[in-house]
């Protein structure tokens, strides 16, 4: 077996399992880092595959309960449907633009240089938003629409930034309090 290899892949490991869950690009973290240790060809992208297919998995793992409990309340559970329902509304206009615009994707975002400029205006973006609020903000979790609702009714409702993170996890923002809701879909 050759030994850089293995040194790569232990590499790539150690940026997958640190990044994932965080509430930043994993993807993007294995893009850059394979990149910078020249390991994009097609073994470097099958590996980062099969890595992010292991931490599928584990979150599957991990939310395995819930899961099993949405899979089986399907038929008569009312919040197990509305779960589906919801998956499926925000999963379907990434899925058709995905589809559409495949080879542009491919092409472009891939790349590590877009991933960067993307990881900097990014960082760019958070430093604004956390200059503008110098107060700790609250956390609050919540598992469905409903509670989301209510949330965002107690905070103003009209100032909601909603901000994708790694997972099944979405962060909104209060911009009224700066407050923050973390939603597990």
């Amino acid at each position: 077996m050759d030994m850089l290899l293995l040194i790569k892949a232990l590499i790539l490991g150690l940026v997958e399992g640190l990044t994932e869950f965080l509430p930043v690009s994993s993807t993007g973290h294995l893009i850059i880092v394979g990149d910078l240790l020249n390991f994009n060809d097609e073994i470097g992208k099958a590996f980062e595959v099969v890595i992010q297919l292991g931490a599928i998995l584990a979150i599957c793992w991990e939310y395995r309960s819930r899961l099993l409990g949405v899979v089986g309340g399907l038929g008569r559970d009312v919040t197990a449907q509305r779960f589906v329902v919801n998956l499926f509304i925000a999963f379907l206009p990434a899925a058709v633009i995905g589809l559409l615009f495949i080879k542009t994707i491919k092409a472009h975002l891939f790349q590590p240089f877009t991933v960067a400029i993307a990881f900097i205006v990014g960082g760019l973006i958070i430093f604004w938003v956390e200059k503008r609020h110098r107060y700790a903000p609250r956390i609050h979790s919540v598992d469905d629409t409903r509670d989301l609702a209510l949330w965002g009714n107690d905070h103003g409702g009209n100032d909601l930034r909603f901000v994708p993170s790694g997972g099944n996890r979405i962060f909104v923002l209060s911009g009224d309090t700066g407050d923050v809701c973390r939603v597990f879909l």
